[in-house]
C-alpha cells in the first residue's frame, strides 16, 4: 500500500465483487481524476467465481439458469447513473447453445474471465491487490481509516473504504440441528446439517443404505447427482442404471414435492405490461407508513393481484378462445376488484379451472392430499411431476411464463423494501427457479429405479430408539427409519449466528440487523447501517447476507436487474468518496 494513496478494501471476490469492481472500472473515468487508487481484494476462494462457482467442482453439477439468461454485464434496461458497458452472455461467451444449463466449473471460468477484464480496464493509475485469505475483523473510527485485519498477518490493512461483498454464509448450528448432531453423536449415526452440497463430505452415506432427506429444493438436487452419477450410476433415456454404489434416499420437506420445473419455451409475441398493480409507486406508500410493514397483509395482496394481472392479461391476449369476455372488459373490472370479487370474475370469464391462477396450489399442491401408504405415495408423486413437466414445457400455458416475469418484476421492487422475511423468498424459489426439466426426468428415472423414495409434505424428523425417524402428513402414521440424515438446504446465518468472524464483530461493534438477522443497509448505496439507523460513512455491503439481497445468483439480461443498479450506487458513492480524500490530499 502506497502511503497518502486513497485505498478501497473488497471483502469477497466472487460474482458480486467483480460486479462491484465492474462497476468501478466503468465510472472511474467520470468520478475518479485522483492519482492513484489502491484496490485490495481479499478472498480465500478464486477471484471471480468465488467459493460456490469455482473451477475445482464436479462438471455434473450445474447452473440452474440457461446460459442465455447469465450475464455481468449491464444493458439499457439499468436504472443506474453510471455508463452502460456492455458484454457477452454466458452463453455468447463460451460458444454454447443458449438453452444449455452449463456445468459450474464453465460459469467459474466465466467469472474470472470478467474479474480480469474489469481489473484490465481500470484506468492505469488504479492498482489491484490481491490477499487469497480470509477477512477476520473490520475496524476503526468513522471519520477515520479502516482497519481490516487478515488471517495469517499480524498487522490490519489500512484503507479508507470497506465494501463487503462476502456472498453466502455458514451458520452455526441451530438447537435442533445441535441436538440432533449430539444424538447422532452417540449412537454413532450420520447427521449431515445444512451446507453447500459441493462441499459437504458424503462418503459416510453407505451404499445401499437408507438416507433421510430433508430438503426437496436445489440443495436436494445437488445432492441426488453427487450420491448417484457421481457415484457411477448412469441414465439411457428414461432408465436409470445403478453401479451399486447409491444409498437409497427418502426425501421430504414442508412442501413434500420439488420446486417446479424450469419453464422449457421462450415468450412468443408481446409482455405482459409490468409493473402494473406493484410498482415504485405501491412501494413508496408503503414506505410512507408510520407502522411497520407486515408482508401478509400489507404487501401480498398487490404481488398477488400483480402476478394475477401478468396471467390473465397473457390468457386474454395470446389464448383469446380459451375465454368469455374481451381482455378490456376484464382489466377494468380486475383493476377495481379485489378477493372475491376477482374470484367471481375470473370463474365467469375463463371457464376452464386449469386457466385459473391458483398461487397456493402452486406453493402447496400437497396440502389436504393424503395417501394410504409410502407406495401410494410414490405413484402419486411422479404423477404430479410428470404433469408439471409437461404443463412447463406446453407453450400453450405461456400464461406461467408471464406469472415467472411478474415474479421477477415483483423481486426488483421488493428490494427497495429491505427485510420481508423468509416466506416471499421460498415462494419465489419454488414457483421461479426450480430445477431444469432434465433435472426432474432423471429425478423420476431414480425413482422408478427404487433409488430414490419420497416421504410427503410437512416431514418430521425424530431422534430415538437409536435412529432418525421420519413422517409426513401425507401419510399419517407411517414413519421411515434410517441411521443417516442429511438437511438438504443452504445454511441460513444471521449476523448472530453466521460462522463469517468479521460479520459478527461488525454487528458486536455497532453494526444495526433486521428481526430476520440480516446486515441492515442504506437502500441508496449500500453503506451498512448502525443502530442507531445512521450510515456508516466508510463501510458498504451488497448482497444476500444484507437487507438488500436480490432474486438470484445473476442477472437475466434486458430485466434491469437490481443487483447491476446497487453495485453502480455503491462504485460511484466509493468513487465519489475516495475523489475528495484524493483532492484534499492534493491541496
Amino acid at each position: 500500500m502506497t502511503a497518502g494513496r486513497p485505498s478501497l478494501v473488497i471483502v469477497g471476490a466472487g460474482p458480486r465483487g467483480t460486479g462491484l469492481l465492474e462497476r468501478i472500472a466503468a465510472n472511474a473515468a467520470e468520478l475518479y481524476g485522483g492519482s492513484g487508487l489502491d484496490i485490495h481484494v481479499v478472498d480465500p476462494y478464486p477471484p471471480g467465481a468465488g467459493r460456490l462457482w469455482r473451477e475445482e467442482q464436479s462438471p455434473l453439477l450445474w447452473m440452474n439458469s440457461e446460459a442465455q439468461d447469465v450475464t455481468m454485464f449491464t444493458d439499457e434496461t439499468v436504472d443506474m447513473a453510471g455508463p452502460v458497458l456492455e458484454g457477452p452472455t454466458l452463453d455468447a461467451w463460451a460458444g454454447l447453445d443458449g438453452r444449455t444449463f452449463a456445468d459450474r466449473p464453465r460459469q467459474g471460468a466465466y467469472l474470472r474471465w470478467v474479474y480480469e477484464r474489469a481489473v484490465a480496464a481500470l484506468p492505469p493509475g488504479v492498482r489491484v491487490h490481491r490477499h487469497a485469505t480470509r477477512a477476520l475483523r473490520v475496524s476503526g473510527p468513522r471519520e477515520g481509516r479502516q482497519q481490516v485485519w487478515l488471517e495469517g498477518r499480524p498487522r490490519p490493512l489500512l484503507t479508507d473504504l470497506v465494501v463487503l461483498t462476502i456472498g453466502h454464509l455458514d451458520a452455526e448450528l441451530d438447537a435442533e440441528q445441535s441436538s440432533l448432531a449430539a444424538y447422532a453423536a452417540q449412537h454413532g449415526l450420520v447427521h449431515l446439517p445444512p451446507d453447500f452440497t459441493a462441499d459437504s463430505d458424503l462418503s459416510a452415506l453407505a451404499p445401499g443404505e437408507p438416507v433421510l432427506v430433508r430438503g426437496f429444493g436445489l440443495a436436494f438436487v445437488d445432492l441426488m447427482v453427487l450420491l448417484t452419477e457421481g457415484r457411477g450410476g448412469r441414465f439411457e433415456g428414461d432408465r436409470y442404471l445403478p453401479s451399486g454404489q447409491e444409498p437409497i434416499l427418502y426425501v421430504g420437506s414442508r412442501r413434500g414435492v420439488p420446486y417446479h420445473s424450469k419453464i422449457g419455451y421462450g415468450l412468443e409475441g408481446e409482455r405482459p405490461p409490468l409493473p402494473r398493480f406493484f410498482g415504485s409507486a405501491e412501494v413508496d406508500a408503503l414506505l410512507a407508513r408510520p407502522e411497520r410493514i407486515d408482508f401478509r397483509r400489507d404487501v401480498w395482496p398487490l404481488i398477488e393481484k400483480e402476478l394475477g394481472f401478468a396471467h390473465y392479461h397473457r390468457l386474454f391476449t395470446a389464448h383469446p378462445e380459451r375465454t368469455r369476455v374481451a381482455w378490456s372488459d376484464f382489466e377494468e373490472k380486475y383493476a377495481a376488484g379485489s378477493g372475491a370479487e376477482i374470484q367471481a370474475l375470473v370463474a365467469s370469464a375463463v371457464p376452464d379451472p386449469a386457466d385459473h391462477l391458483d398461487l397456493t396450489a402452486l406453493d402447496r399442491p400437497l396440502d389436504g392430499v393424503r395417501h394410504t401408504s409410502y407406495d401410494d405415495l410414490q405413484d402419486g408423486l411422479r404423477t404430479y411431476i410428470e404433469e408439471d413437466l409437461r404443463r412447463r414445457h406446453d407453450a400453450s400455458r405461456s400464461p406461467d411464463l408471464a406469472v415467472f416475469l411478474g415474479l421477477l418484476s415483483v423481486y426488483g421492487q421488493l428490494v427497495r423494501l429491505g427485510d420481508i422475511g423468509p416466506w416471499w423468498h421460498g415462494f419465489f424459489s419454488c414457483v421461479a427457479s426450480g430445477p431444469p426439466g432434465p433435472r426432474l426426468r432423471r429425478m423420476l428415472a431414480l425413482s422408478r429405479a427404487g433409488i430414490l423414495r419420497f416421504i410427503g409434505a410437512d416431514m418430521t424428523v425424530t431422534a430415538e430408539d437409536g435412529v432418525f425417524r421420519a413422517g409426513s402428513a401425507t401419510v399419517p402414521g407411517a414413519t421411515v427409519e434410517a441411521r443417516a440424515l442429511v438437511e438438504a438446504r443452504l445454511p441460513h446465518p444471521t449476523v448472530e449466528r453466521t460462522r463469517d468472524a468479521l460479520l459478527r464483530e461488525l454487528y458486536a461493534d455497532g453494526a444495526a440487523a433486521t428481526p430476520e438477522g440480516l446486515l441492515a443497509v442504506d437502500p441508496a448505496d449500500g453503506r451498512v447501517l448502525e443502530h442507531s439507523g445512521t450510515p456508516h460513512p466508510r463501510r458498504f455491503a451488497l448482497g444476500p447476507h444484507t437487507d438488500a439481497r436480490g432474486s438470484g445468483a445473476f442477472t437475466r439480461p434486458r430485466t434491469g436487474g437490481p443487483a447491476f443498479r446497487q453495485n453502480d450506487a455503491t462504485a460511484r458513492a466509493a468513487l465519489t468518496f475516495l475523489r475528495a480524500l484524493s483532492c484534499r490530499a492534493a491541496a
